[in-house]
């Protein structure tokens, strides 16, 4: 052992730590459920408690005390504390990796967010421009939220949010994928100049099958029944 670590310097969380920085990363934990906090997991592994901090949308999923659980990981490391984040999906995973990037989201802000909203929810709300959806999360005032839509918005892509079919996207010749995207995007606007929610129209738009020779008012119309 030295100071406090393993052989060549390496940590019970795998990681190791030379002149500072860490070097690889946990990217899973797989273990046995034996405690759930308000926002803290601890799982068993080999004999070991690992403790992971998690949204409260993880928490409402997890199975009882002693079943077996996986979460995705994000390792923060400050000059004091090594904190792992974890969630039940690699797309939370990405979204939160995300979030932190973010001027002004720190670890425990972008969990408050993901606890609120779900991915793909937080995807509609920086797409469509919705920081009142976003601000609804604990700790998020509406700047915070502005600042969220401004640094990711161009890191998000109309194509992500149309339905899938048979695995894949829809939009199987990416030469017309264009010419959908903006359909998506005029669709959106018309609903909310009607006076829906951007997020909600976002949603509801997302929920229809485009097709190649779709116009914008035959995707609204349809779009409206889903409303």
């Amino acid at each position: 052992m030295k100071d406090g670590w393993g052989q060549s310097g390496e940590n019970l969380a795998g990681c190791r730590i030379r002149k500072g920085l860490v070097i690889g990363m946990i990217r899973f934990v797989k273990g046995t459920l034996a405690f759930v906090g308000e926002s803290e997991v601890v799982l068993e592994n080999n004999g070991i408690g690992i403790g992971i901090s998690v949204p409260m949308s993880v928490i409402e999923l997890l199975p009882g005390i002693g079943g077996e659980v996986m979460l995705y990981t994000y390792l923060n490391v400050r000059e004091d504390a090594m904190q792992l984040f974890g969630f039940l999906s690699q797309e939370d995973l990405r979204m939160y990796r995300l979030l932190v990037t973010v001027n002004g989201i720190g670890p425990k802000a972008g969990l408050g967010i993901m606890g609120a909203m779900s991915s793909q929810d937080i995807r509609y709300a920086i797409m469509a421009g919705d920081a009142k959806a976003i601000a609804k999360a604990p700790g998020i005032g509406p700047k915070t939220a502005g600042k969220v839509i401004l640094e990711l918005k161009d890191k998000m892509e109309w194509e992500e949010l149309l339905p899938e079919k048979d695995g894949g996207s829809i939009i199987a010749d990416k030469s017309v994928a264009p010419v959908q995207t903006e359909i998506v995007q005029d669709a959106i606007e018309a609903l909310t100049v009607l006076g829906y929610p951007k997020m909600e129209a976002a949603k509801a738009v997302r929920s229809v099958a485009v097709t190649e020779d779709m116009t914008v008012e035959e995707l609204l119309k349809q779009s409206l029944k889903k409303m």
